[in-house]
C-alpha cells in the first residue's frame, strides 16, 4: 500500500464498511438480534485489507455468529465489545497465520473495529433498555390485573362466610334431633362440603390479604425443617429426594408463622406434585442485599409458556379437576405480597420450574 490511491481505496473500504454496518443496527430487529449480528461479521469481512483471506467473528451476550470460513489458526484483530461499561464480549477479524502477522494489519483498520464495538454495544444497550421497558409495563399489568382480582376475591369470601356458617349451624341442629342413618349420612355430606367451601373462602381471603397476621420473629430453617417433616410421607410415596442448600448462619425474617408455613407447605406440595418418580427438590436459602432468599425447584414438566402469566392467578391450575382449587399459588402471592415480599417462577435447567421468594431481612 504504497501508492495514494490504494490507500484512498482502503479507507473508502473502511467507511463503506462502517456505513453499513451502522445502517444495519439502525435497521435491526431486536427480536432477530442474531441475524443483525452475521450480517455485521460479513460487511467486516469486506472492510479489511486482505478480502479473500478475511474472516470475523462476533461473542457478545450470549450470541456467537461468525463468516463460513472463521476457525483457529488465525492472527486477530480484537476489540471489546462493552454494555452499559461492563465487557460483554468481543469481536476478532482475522487472517491465515501462516500467510499474515500482526504486522499485516492496518492502525486503520483497528480503530474501525472499535469504532463497530461502540456501535455492537450501543444496539446491546438499547436492546436491554426496551426488555426493561416490556418487562416493566407487564408488571405493571399483571399486578393491576391481581390488585382487582384480589378486591373481588375478597367481596366474594366476605359475601359467602355468613351462608355457610348458617349452613353449617343448621345442619349441626339438624343431627342432633335426626334418627334416621340415611338422613344423618346425607347431613355429613352437607357439612363436609360446607367445610370444603368454607376453606376456599379462608384461601380467597388470605389471597385478598384480608386475614389477621401475628408478626413476629422467625427463624426460617426451622420453619422449612417443620414442614419437610410433614411431607414426609408424600416424598416417600414418589420416592423423591429432598435436597437442601442453607448457608450456615440463622436467618430471620419478620413474619407471621402460620401464613409462612403455609408458603413454604403450599411450593413444596406443588413441587412434589409436579416432580417426576425419584426425583429432586432443591430449596436453598441464602442472603442478598437486604432480602433473604429462598428457592424451591423441581425437576417436572416445567410450565408452558402460554401458562407463565397465569400462574398466581386465583382459580387457575393445571391440575385435573378435583385434585386442585386453583387457590395455592394464588394465596402464596397474596401472603409474600402482604409480608413486603416477591414471588418469581423461572425454568429449571434441564428441566422443571424454580419458585424464587425475596423477604426482607429482620
Amino acid at each position: 500500500m504504497n501508492t495514494l490511491e490504494a490507500k484512498l481505496r482502503e479507507r473508502v473500504k473502511e467507511l463503506t464498511c462502517l456505513y453499513e454496518v451502522t445502517s444495519i443496527i439502525v435497521n435491526s430487529d431486536y427480536d432477530q438480534l442474531e441475524e443483525s449480528l452475521q450480517a455485521i461479521t460479513n460487511c467486516l469481512k469486506r472492510g479489511w485489507q486482505f478480502v479473500e483471506d478475511t474472516e470475523a467473528e462476533i461473542s457478545v451476550s450470549g450470541y456467537e455468529v461468525q463468516t463460513a470460513g472463521f476457525g483457529p489458526g488465525r492472527v486477530c484483530l480484537t476489540t471489546n465489545v462493552k454494555v452499559f461499561n461492563k465487557q460483554e464480549g468481543y469481536i476478532n477479524v482475522g487472517y491465515p497465520s501462516e500467510k499474515y502477522t500482526l504486522e499485516d494489519f492496518l492502525e486503520e483498520e483497528q480503530t474501525l473495529l472499535d469504532n463497530v464495538g461502540l456501535a455492537v454495544g450501543n444496539l446491546l444497550e438499547r436492546k436491554q433498555i426496551r426488555d426493561n421497558e416490556l418487562a416493566t409495563r407487564k408488571q405493571m399489568e399483571w399486578t393491576d390485573r391481581l390488585h382487582i382480582l384480589g378486591e373481588i376475591t375478597a367481596g366474594i369470601a366476605h359475601e359467602l362466610n355468613t351462608p355457610l356458617a348458617n349452613i353449617l349451624g343448621f345442619a349441626e341442629l339438624l343431627q342432633d334431633s335426626i334418627k334416621d342413618p340415611d338422613s344423618i349420612r346425607d347431613l355429613d355430606k352437607i357439612m363436609e362440603n360446607a367445610i370444603f367451601s368454607r376453606e376456599i373462602v379462608k384461601k380467597l381471603m388470605f389471597f385478598a390479604c384480608e386475614m389477621p397476621q401475628e408478626m413476629d420473629a422467625v427463624e426460617l430453617i426451622p420453619a422449612v425443617e417443620n414442614v419437610l417433616k410433614l411431607l414426609k410421607p408424600q416424598l416417600r410415596a414418589k420416592n423423591i429426594e429432598f435436597v437442601t442448600q442453607f448457608e450456615d448462619k440463622v436467618f430471620r425474617l419478620t413474619a407471621d408463622d402460620v401464613q409462612l408455613t403455609q408458603v413454604l407447605f403450599n411450593l413444596i406440595m406443588n413441587a412434589i406434585y409436579y416432580s417426576p418418580e425419584n426425583g429432586i427438590i432443591t430449596i436453598a436459602i441464602s442472603e442478598e442485599g437486604t432480602n433473604i432468599k429462598i428457592s424451591v425447584a423441581d425437576e417436572g414438566e416445567g410450565i408452558k409458556p402460554e401458562n407463565t402469566d397465569k400462574v398466581f392467578e386465583p382459580f387457575f391450575t393445571t391440575k385435573p379437576t378435583g385434585e386442585g382449587s386453583g387457590l395455592g399459588l394464588s394465596v402464596v402471592h397474596g401472603i409474600i405480597n402482604s409480608h413486603k415480599g416477591t414471588i418469581s417462577h423461572a425454568p429449571n435447567k434441564p428441566k422443571g420450574t424454580v419458585f424464587t421468594i425475596y423477604f426482607p431481612k429482620l
